[in-house]
């Protein structure tokens, strides 16, 4: 909720380049850890290194992403370079969940580590940096003054960052949008397993399956799908559209009456996946060149505070309504509760203001006092 739209604001200032390295890199130690051992110690430092991982990367290597390519990139091509990010990123987690079904358990984080590896390495080597760097006008000044300027920095940016986001009609409603979606989505995901396990006996074997159907077509819809539909309805429909979608997956399951639904209630999420590449691609369009890390890291911690708030919710409700202290019959309560969190987002997507083309010619006199 708070590293993101920093580290956002750092991507605009310091570089798109050195972010991503930072972040990307981070990854590497929590696998590299158990990679060398697997005995309780390690255990938990792994879960230590991890934690402390996703929250440098955690939706930031997609924030910061979104804004490099937006720096390459007009204002006509990015919602089709944001649908494959997405969708190489879904076609990612598809052969991820089928290489750990090949691998014996014991090469599996050494793998992990040679694979996480790659990343920064090619980063290092192929990236080009798109942002024009200024000389660092504190570098003589004593260590105590130079923190004390990063802190004031860090703070005139974030004021900057929040009155660049308030200031606009259409990333208001898009951080509106981002937050009760997060909110729905991510209370759904976190009781969905234990829902389904109760309510219908599903077993790993065949979670394992809906995943992997909704992975292929979170592929096709997002590489294929988005970017042919895109140009001729736009992304605010596209945006509309994948929420109906939301809203009737999150109905579908929480009312589902027989094990055969949520397969076919999975069919809506290839729909819904659609979100993403559209408000990242509304948040692009509607920000100055120069803001571009700022705004995606507004929206991006948003998005973080619905997904924290909603599993402190849905768990316990989940549990409730399963347990036979419920008060009515309906094993899927909470997940019709999420709906209505979906149900808010797509109004606020229904009078979401046209977005300007660029923000660019105010961008800089609007920072400059800010920042004085």
């Amino acid at each position: 909720m708070v590293v993101i739209p920093v580290l956002g604001q750092l991507a605009d200032e310091y570089g798109r380049k050195p972010l991503l390295l930072l972040i990307v890199s981070t990854a590497i130690f929590p696998s590299a850890i158990l990679a060398i051992d697997e005995s309780k110690g390690f255990v938990y430092a792994y879960y230590v290194l991890r934690m402390i991982s996703h929250i440098m990367s955690q939706g930031s290597i997609f924030c910061i992403s979104a804004a490099y390519a937006a720096d390459i990139l007009d204002g006509r091509s990015r919602a089709a370079a944001f649908g494959w990010m997405h969708g190489i990123l879904s076609l990612s987690h598809v052969l991820g969940n089928f290489l750990a079904r090949l691998l014996p358990g014991s090469y599996i984080f050494e793998v992990s580590v040679a694979l996480l590896i790659i990343a920064p390495m090619y980063m290092l080597i192929f990236l080009t940096e798109t942002v024009k760097l200024t000389a660092d006008v504190n570098q003589h000044l004593r260590w105590s003054s130079k923190a004390y300027q990063l802190v004031q920095d860090r703070y005139s940016s974030m004021r900057y960052a929040l009155h660049v986001v308030t200031s606009s009609s259409t990333l208001k409603c898009i951080c509106l949008v981002s937050f009760f979606y997060d909110m729905g989505m991510s209370g759904i995901s976190s009781v969905l397993m234990y829902y389904l396990k109760s309510a219908f006996d599903f077993n790993k074997n065949q979670f394992s399956e809906i995943l992997m159907m909704v992975g292929v077509g979170s592929i096709i819809t997002q590489m294929l799908v988005f970017p042919l539909v895109n140009p001729l309805v736009g992304e605010k429909v596209v945006l509309r559209i994948a929420l109906l979608a939301s809203i009737t997956y999150a109905l579908l399951y929480g009312l589902a009456w027989a094990s055969w639904v949520p397969y076919f209630g999975a069919l809506f999420r290839m729909v819904y996946i659609l979100e993403r590449p559209s408000t990242n691609a509304l948040v692009s369009k509607a920000s100055s060149s120069s803001d571009q890390g700022k705004t995606q890291g507004v929206v991006a911690g948003a998005e973080a505070i619905g997904s924290f708030l909603a599993p402190l919710v849905m768990s316990p409700l989940t549990s409730w309504f399963l347990s036979s202290n419920a008060p009515f019959n309906c094993k899927g309560f909470s997940l019709i509760c999420a709906a209505f969190a979906l149900a808010m987002a797509f109004y606020f997507a229904w009078i979401l203001p046209e977005a300007p083309s660029t923000q660019e010619e105010n961008g800089e006199s609007v920072e400059t006092p800010l920042l004085a």
